[in-house]
């Protein structure tokens, strides 16, 4: 090789090592798309596959066109933007999250994600930059589970955890189903769902928790996630008058209700520091002030890194519900909805995010994810990793969720080095 053709290889290289995003444009992005289902206390409301996740669907794909992306929708509406690479015959280097929220959700839960992957598109096309390996953004379908559960459904499909008839079978409150409002909003794609080969998948994500904060570190390294167990609990007394009926003589389904939730809350109390369990859901029948209740419907949503940890917990509940409704005169069904198993992430993509940050000299640590997120399932058939970056006092899932602009472009510029490494420049 001649000194000219080094000479050249070697300015790719350095330009390549320099680049960074455009944190203003990513910022801008971000608040546009906020405006779509914007709440009155600065939040977001885009419930997924009402008409507000198509304006936000609508809007991602126009973008991505813009930026000279080809765009493929699957069966479940997972979006795929495509920026061919040198061979695009290799399999893509990938990074997304989702545009669905919770009701009153904030303006970066997923969706940084989502824009981060498209910011490292647009940055990618500024510098002139041709990767070996095609590289993609994704938007997957219901991520968020608020209205239709379980959560993290469309990747779960992708990933051949769930069934597309399945899935396309859930149900919201109204008895509207998945695959139904899919082809509503126009968002049911022709593309299979899965069988895609992927060489690398990251996702940037705000961390949900007060870590990284607290540190002040602007980049977490995401090592792995928690796994998960739901349940969904129903405890069955005796409709009777409140003024009559004597208290020993009560089938009273709230109170038994009330104390298998304290050990719900017992159960990680006893399991530091890693142990999470919340009761998200109680709904009360007859829901009457003067009458003793009859049937309580609760949640219980169970969390630790260690699998086996995990399975005692899940195990000390059905033994702890099923003991309150012994000595209370109840009956109780409990039933587990939604399991995940603990996810460890690929070493060489968790390499990757950390040699991006540690390269751009950003302060970072190491960090496992307290919430699950569609890399845990996009784990399962390629390898994965995960880029954290702080969100005020650790709040999510709540309409004043926030952000600073510079984590967040801190965040993008380590999923753009590690992308580059992985897709090859």
């Amino acid at each position: 090789m001649g000194d000219t053709a080094h000479g050249t290889q070697g300015k790719a290289f350095e330009t390549m090592k320099n680049i960074s995003v455009d944190g203003a444009r990513l910022w801008d992005s971000l608040m546009e798309m906020a405006k779509i289902g914007a709440t009155a206390k600065g939040g977001n409301c885009r419930l997924a596959l009402t008409d507000l996740d198509r304006d936000g669907r609508d809007l991602f794909v126009r973008w991505c066109e813009a930026a000279g992306c080809s765009v493929t929708v699957d069966a479940m509406g997972n979006i795929f933007a495509r920026r061919p690479g040198r061979d695009d015959s290799l399999a893509p280097v990938m990074t997304g999250s989702h545009l669905d929220t919770q009701p009153t959700g904030g303006r970066f839960d997923g969706v940084y994600g989502v824009l981060a992957g498209l910011e490292v598109i647009r940055t990618l096309n500024d510098h002139g930059i041709e990767t070996e390996a095609p590289v993609e953004a994704v938007v997957w379908t219901n991520e968020e589970g608020a209205r239709f559960a379980p959560a993290m459904t469309a990747s779960g499909v992708f990933a051949g955890v769930f069934e597309l008839d399945w899935a396309h079978g859930l149900t919201d409150p109204d008895g509207k189903t998945l695959g139904d409002e899919l082809a509503r909003i126009g968002y049911r794609g022709e593309a299979e769902c899965g069988g895609r080969a992927i060489k690398a998948y990251f996702e940037a994500h705000i961390e949900q928790g007060p870590i990284l904060e607290a540190e002040g570190k602007p980049v977490g390294v995401v090592t792995g996630a928690q796994g998960q167990r739901w349940f969904e609990i129903t405890v069955t007394g005796a409709e009777s008058h409140a003024g009559t009926t004597p208290m020993d003589r009560r089938k009273d389904a709230l109170v038994g209700a009330a104390r298998m939730v304290t050990e719900v809350q017992r159960i990680a109390t006893a399991r530091p520091p890693h142990a999470v369990t919340t009761v998200g859901v109680l709904q009360s029948s007859p829901n009457s002030r003067n009458t003793i209740p009859g049937r309580v419907f609760f949640t219980a949503d169970l969390r630790h890194p260690d699998d086996a940890t995990l399975t005692a917990m899940a195990a000390e509940l059905r033994t702890a519900c099923a003991g309150v409704a012994a000595e209370s005169g109840l009956a109780c069904e409990v039933e587990e909805i939604w399991y995940f198993a603990p996810i460890a992430f690929d070493e060489d993509c968790v390499a990757a995010v950390r040699q991006g940050a540690g390269g751009l000299g950003y302060g970072h640590r190491d960090i496992v994810s307290g919430a699950g997120h569609d890399a845990c399932y996009i784990a399962r058939v390629a390898p994965t990793g995960m880029i954290f970056v702080p969100c005020k006092d650790g709040i999510s899932h709540n309409e004043i969720e926030s952000a600073e602009p510079g984590d967040l472009e801190a965040g993008c510029n380590v999923l753009l080095h590690a992308m580059l490494e992985r897709a090859g420049g």
